[in-house]
């Protein structure tokens, strides 16, 4: 496998928060050090010791499992890489260290600073960050992004958060929109008399109307954002940035249904509850941000 000169005397290579001491067959996450088998350790060396490129799962094989060695290549390969990720908390879908290039192996996506003898001698050229575009084969055009150099998210800055937990959050978002959109369809009648209360007339009138329309016109939006995050629809930032407008206007419009509820909760609970509704369309758009970047 063909490594930069530099390379091969490297003692310390640092990313993010983390640390591989070569000789001492050490990872370390800021200074303390992490449990990792002597063949996951190997692959992650031959990785960061070529970063930015793809090392192919043939080279790993010549490299860590020699000709002589009966194993299940692919089986041990795969499990190395998962042991890998789960050790520096990654993921597959949306990797910030190790990509899967499909069919031919693996790449180092983020900046790796190389240390020989306790000397620094520079990050690599090739530590580029890489954005969507690189998936196709083409390095970005710019050196190392200081906020993906200690874990933060690239556009966000705020720290990479878990994408199950993201999306979890984000489809529960959806649900409670769907519970509010039925209820106030199967209470109409109800919601009529309340508006007629505070707002007698053709303005009670618009207000069930306004209910009737854009719940019927939510409920559809709703199973689609749910499907869209359950399935992991890796286009999802784009969509969601074009429907932003429409899901603001219904969501800024459905925060003041607390004050139907006015005789049950009192005007107090319904101005915080509303106070509430009136942020959580913002909450959505970032939580989508955190989980999937925008793709031209």
């Amino acid at each position: 496998m063909p490594m930069p000169p530099s390379n091969r005397e490297a003692r310390l290579l640092r990313f993010s928060v983390f640390e591989v001491d070569v000789a001492a067959g050490e990872l370390r996450k800021n200074g303390a050090r992490i449990r990792l088998q002597e063949q996951p350790f190997q692959v992650l060396t031959a990785l960061l010791l070529n970063p930015g490129q793809v090392v192919t799962r043939d080279e790993l094989r010549e490299k860590i499992w020699p000709v002589h060695t009966f194993v299940d290549f692919d089986h041990s390969l795969n499990t190395a890489v998962n042991k890998i990720r789960e050790s520096l908390g990654d993921s597959a879908s949306s990797p910030r260290f190790v990509e899967t290039i499909a069919r031919r192996g693996y790449r180092f996506i983020a900046p790796v600073e190389v240390r020989a003898d306790n000397v620094t001698t520079g990050v690599t050229t090739s530590s580029t960050v890489w954005d969507e575009g690189t998936r196709a084969g083409a390095p970005a055009l710019h050196g190392p992004d200081p906020a993906t150099e200690i874990g933060l998210h690239p556009e966000l800055h705020v720290p990479v958060p878990r994408r199950d937990l993201v999306r979890g959050l984000f489809g529960l978002i959806q649900m409670m929109y769907l519970i509010f959109y039925v209820s106030g369809l199967a209470h109409l009648r109800g919601a009529d008399r309340v508006a007629n209360r505070f707002l007698p007339g053709w303005r009670a009138l618009f207000i069930a109307g306004a209910v009737l329309v854009t719940g019927a016109a939510g409920i559809p939006l709703r199973f689609y954002l749910l499907s869209a995050v359950a399935f992991d629809f890796r286009k999802l930032g784009g969509t969601f940035a074009r429907l932003f407008p429409l899901i603001l206007a219904l969501d800024q419009l459905w925060a003041i249904a607390p004050f139907l509820l006015v005789p049950q909760i009192g005007v107090g609970l319904a101005f915080a509850a509303t106070a509430a509704l009136l942020y959580v369309p913002f909450s959505e758009r970032t939580l989508v941000r955190m989980a999937y970047r925008r793709q031209s």
